[in-house]
């Protein structure tokens, strides 16, 4: 294996997403407001930056080339969605009752076997998943020992019970 086809050193991780947005008041009420995302930093009346547990920003919000701008077409290319992993099942169950108290529209749930997931969008038709990860050593795999992923339906009344 040659350094350029060795895999990526594990410890990467996907540090924050910068989204761009038509009206930032709009969508802080959205991921701070609703999701419960804390403001960490404004940027004059252009840009917030928003974390969870007080790390510099996981979320970037900015309206440099997108103040008033109506959503991009569905059939684009771009970001499919930004994916929040909660810690547990308590924790994502949480957040659908945030967004069912604000009366936000669900458009999505599955039961990926390794995770649980929620789909939705904020105000900018930017899509959202909110998921969390089942531990590892219950994930499905097929029996050459792979991931056997999948996507069924996933029982809200049963989540919201946690």
């Amino acid at each position: 294996m040659t350094d350029e086809t060795k895999p990526i050193d594990p410890r990467v991780s996907i540090g924050h997403v910068h989204l761009k947005v038509s009206d930032l008041e709009r969508s802080l009420e959205f991921w701070c407001g609703i999701l419960g995302f804390e403001l960490v930093q404004r940027y004059g009346e252009q840009a917030a930056f928003i974390s969870a547990g007080g790390y510099h920003h996981h979320i970037g919000l900015n309206t440099w080339e997108s103040l008033g701008a109506p959503p991009p077409p569905r059939r684009a290319t771009g970001l499919f969605h930004v994916a929040v992993l909660y810690p547990d099942r308590a924790s994502l169950a949480d957040a659908v009752r945030r967004l069912l108290a604000a009366r936000w529209p669900l458009e999505g749930a599955s039961d990926h076997g390794v995770s649980e997931a929620i789909y939705l969008s904020d105000p900018d038709a930017n899509g959202v998943e909110l998921y969390w990860d089942r531990p590892r050593e219950a994930w499905p795999t097929s029996d050459d020992g792979s991931i056997a992923m999948f996507t069924g339906p996933l029982d809200l009344d049963a989540l919201l019970a946690e």
